[in-house]
């Protein structure tokens, strides 16, 4: 997969391969998996672009606010032959004209009190200003279908709000793993599967080891392999 990503502005990373793979271990559960994907905060169009080309049944939406994003998401869109639809405008703001089967995202979510990037582009990429947790859980709920399923990332020091907020909007996580930069090293990001009015009890996935003596380990090597992106910079 093709994929052009800004010079000067937030690229994505290897959070997004991760969650990619996340989702489609757990799709992968369900014997027809088909209706409405929304990519929230899309940008350059990764994550909804990789689900989406891997399980073709799925209709991709995209929501993205910086303009540079907008014309990045379509342009990989037709790169790649996958159809889609783009909302245009603040994800906490937009009025949708449908709700939707799944929803997935890597959202900002650097705190608020860590120091930020003077690059405008990339504080609101990266900065949970621009969407705080649970505004972004709560309007995500809204969109939802009735057991819609909702995929995400975040940074794993905010776990215990992470888990409270999703109790507070009704959704039951039925999934979690953990991503650890090496075997010795604490968790630094969390991927999450909910799902809306679910009672299902919550799998906890074995970790995910990102690096063996400075070498990918063997699990995210196949991940990159599955994935195949190919990343071109251009000045938008």
């Amino acid at each position: 997969m093709v994929l052009y990503q800004p010079k000067d502005g937030y690229c994505y990373n290897s959070d997004t391969h991760f969650l990619y793979n996340f989702i489609l271990k757990n799709l992968s559960t369900f014997k027809n998996i088909k209706g409405e994907l929304l990519d929230i905060g899309s940008g350059s169009g990764i994550l909804g672009l990789l689900v989406c080309r891997d399980l073709s049944s799925l209709k991709l939406n995209q929501s993205e606010i910086q303009e540079k994003f907008q014309l990045l998401s379509q342009i990989n869109s037709k790169c790649n032959k996958i159809d889609s639809t783009m909302y245009r405008g603040s994800f906490l703001q937009m009025q949708f004209d449908k709700t939707f089967d799944i929803c997935v995202s890597n959202p900002p979510f650097y705190h608020t009190n860590v120091i930020k990037s003077e690059n405008e582009n990339l504080k609101i990429a990266r900065y949970n200003d621009s969407m705080p947790l649970e505004d972004f859980i709560c309007k995500t709920n809204k969109i939802l279908k009735p057991k819609g399923k909702f995929f995400f990332c975040y940074d794993v020091k905010q776990i215990n709000e992470i888990l409270l907020l999703l109790n507070k909007y009704k959704f039951n996580i039925e999934s979690l793993q953990f991503v650890h930069p090496n075997s010795s090293k604490d968790a630094t990001l969390v991927l999450v599967y909910a799902r809306k009015s679910s009672k299902s009890l919550t799998k906890v996935l074995p970790s995910l080891f990102v690096f063996n003596d400075n070498e990918f380990t063997n699990e995210v090597t196949k991940i990159y392999e599955k994935s195949s992106t190919h990343s071109i910079k251009v000045e938008i």
